[in-house]
């Protein structure tokens, strides 16, 4: 038998190799490929165009379509389900099809038969929109990633409002990306203001919204209502409560937000003004989420711990820091002078830090600056005391309960920083010291403490100022010293007394809940808001050892997560936040 070499052809019909020539029969392997795929296309759409072995006919706004039930199955869904089922349509000579043009399928028909489409800004719309009902996934898919390129902050929330009316999450993501991460551009062009109500709140209450300054917020709102003004202005309080008043410089709020007539028209915003005035005249009490910054602003919440003692309890540290949540730094400020005591008070009013007594029976005073990061002394207590606690309600400071060396103290002072004066005001019911003491919706809480060497007490006792009255409130589920507590949304939350759970107290229920457990026990640690978290802050443990780990309870998700650690072992030391502003 003569030898005969084997010729090996590639999908494209082309000779590929020869092999080395052996004894048998001629072979000849023909492999079927792309080339030949788009020749057998080519053909039937000739065949299309001319009217020949088509088998149904398209009838779209009147113009008829020849074409081929096996290509149009081949490329979409919608027309397989058509022709292969028990459907009217399946043994139908004419098809009509509705809510598609012409020219649109015109184009789609091409690209189901394999000729080029140009897609482009001009049709790729209508081009989607039949590619989705006709269900071909190829072209819809091409068709988003072309959307996807144009994607500019002048028609991003056009292709938002798009994406979400065809179900396409990836389009939605990143228009919506671009609109809260490019906002005071997006915001001044004339699509923004298509923006229905739920979504303008949607975006204004995202935590990725991008703004340099909250007043870049009032005025695209402003615009927003203002584009139709007689029907928007109606729900201008539910869109103006999204807007972190407060913050917006005092001048600013003064000359145009108190003077805008649609405001001054609008009675249900005046609750939002009188919150922006009380917090420009008395500082952050409530901890509302219109106090704080947000996460991209030029403003920020920065924590500052001050004193205390060392791991062993034996040393007072002078030591004053401030941490900054976002950028997990710390930062050294001017140390207390000369002040060494330890189990002192602190709070913050008016931005600024107060520290009263400490032990043993002090009753110095100080204010610490924070612009001007300096310490001054102001006028001392009327009573010397330790393990006493401060808080502010309406702008002033209240010092209360304690232990003089002898006994634990019922009285409570207020300081007037008009005045600088220390004035006696009713005192508690029952005198305790190392309570939990908060300012919560305009009244005074002390929780729990100890009523001598030995025992705690589970009394929560309120202080109205209105009334200048003190009532009992409904008891804790624990009874602990060395606790502190902290007001977040209207709720308070208690931390400390050697327990590893973090409590909370709704004042509007007047109920108790446990919300997290901690990684173990802690006393005497810092507490403070910050970010919409609670921050727990050093500590000494159940051996009696200070330490330096730091956690965060976010009241949202229920959960505890280690924050980076303290400068060194603190317990016994003041925790407070302060708002930072660009330059301080």
């Amino acid at each position: 038998m003569p030898l005969i070499a084997e010729l090996m052809y590639d999908s494209n019909g082309l000779e590929n190799s020869i092999q080395e020539p052996r004894e048998e029969k001629f072979q000849l392997k023909l492999c079927s490929g792309s080339c030949q795929a788009t020749q057998i296309l080519q053909s039937l759409n000739v065949y299309r165009k001319s009217g020949i072995f088509t088998d149904v006919v398209l009838l779209i706004d009147g113009q008829e379509f020849p074409c081929h039930k096996a290509t149009l199955s081949a490329n979409s869904s919608y027309f397989r389900a058509m022709f292969s089922g028990n459907l009217r349509e399946t043994n139908l000579k004419t098809v009509k099809i509705q809510n598609i043009s012409s020219p649109t399928m015109s184009l789609l028909l091409d690209h189901m038969y394999g000729e080029s489409i140009i897609i482009h800004q001009d049709n790729v719309e209508q081009i989607l929109e039949a590619s989705d009902l006709l269900q071909i996934c190829r072209l819809r898919a091409a068709c988003v990633d072309f959307l996807e390129s144009q994607l500019q902050p002048c028609n991003c929330v056009g292709i938002m409002k798009f994406a979400d009316s065809y179900s396409i999450p990836s389009l939605f993501e990143k228009s919506n990306k671009i609109i809260l991460e490019g906002f005071e551009e997006v915001s001044c062009h004339e699509e923004f203001l298509d923006l229905s109500k739920d979504e303008l709140v949607k975006c204004l209450s995202s935590q990725n919204l991008v703004v340099r300054k909250e007043e870049v917020v009032f005025e695209a709102v402003m615009r927003w209502v203002k584009k139709n003004i007689s029907i928007r202005k109606k729900c201008l309080k539910e869109i103006l409560e999204h807007v972190r008043l407060p913050l917006l410089d005092p001048v600013y709020f003064l000359e145009k937000v108190e003077k805008d007539k649609v405001i001054q028209e609008c009675p249900e915003c005046f609750s939002l003004l009188y919150e922006a005035r009380m917090f420009y005249i008395v500082g952050n009490e409530g901890n509302s989420f219109r106090v704080r910054p947000r996460r991209f602003t030029e403003m920020s919440e920065v924590i500052i711990v001050v004193g205390g003692c060392d791991k062993k309890g034996l040393l007072k540290l002078p030591f004053t820091d401030s941490y900054h949540p976002k950028r997990k730094q710390w930062k050294s400020l001017a140390s207390m002078p000369g002040y060494t005591n330890s189990e002192f008070a602190v709070c913050i009013s008016k931005n600024n830090m107060y520290v009263s007594g400490g032990h043993m029976t002090s009753s110095d005073a100080w204010v610490f600056n924070t612009k001007l990061n300096v310490w001054a002394k102001i006028a001392p207590l009327n009573k010397g005391r330790w393990r006493h606690k401060m808080a502010t309600l309406k702008g002033e400071v209240y010092a209360v309960g304690g232990f003089d060396g002898l006994q634990r103290l019922s009285s409570m002072e207020r300081y007037s920083s008009f005045t600088n004066t220390w004035t006696p005001v009713t005192p508690m019911l029952e005198a305790v010291s190392s309570a939990a003491v908060v300012s919560c919706m305009n009244k005074l809480y002390v929780i729990g403490g100890a009523l001598d060497a030995y025992m705690n007490t589970d009394k929560v006792q309120c202080f109205d100022p209105e009334e200048s009255k003190w009532t009992y409130k409904t008891p804790t589920p624990f009874s602990q010293r060395c606790i502190n507590a902290v007001e977040l949304d209207n709720k308070i939350y208690v931390v400390g007394g050697l327990l590893s759970t973090i409590y909370s107290y709704c004042p509007l229920k007047d109920s108790w809940s446990e919300v997290a457990s901690l990684p173990g026990p802690l006393e005497s640690c810092g507490v403070t808001a910050c970010d919409g978290k609670i921050f727990i802050m050093g500590g000494s443990n159940e051996n009696g050892e200070g330490t330096d780990k730091a956690l965060t309870f976010d009241p949202n998700t229920g959960e505890v997560e280690v924050e980076a650690p303290l400068q060194r072992c603190t317990s016994y030391h003041g925790c407070v936040t302060i708002l930072e502003r660009p330059g301080t």
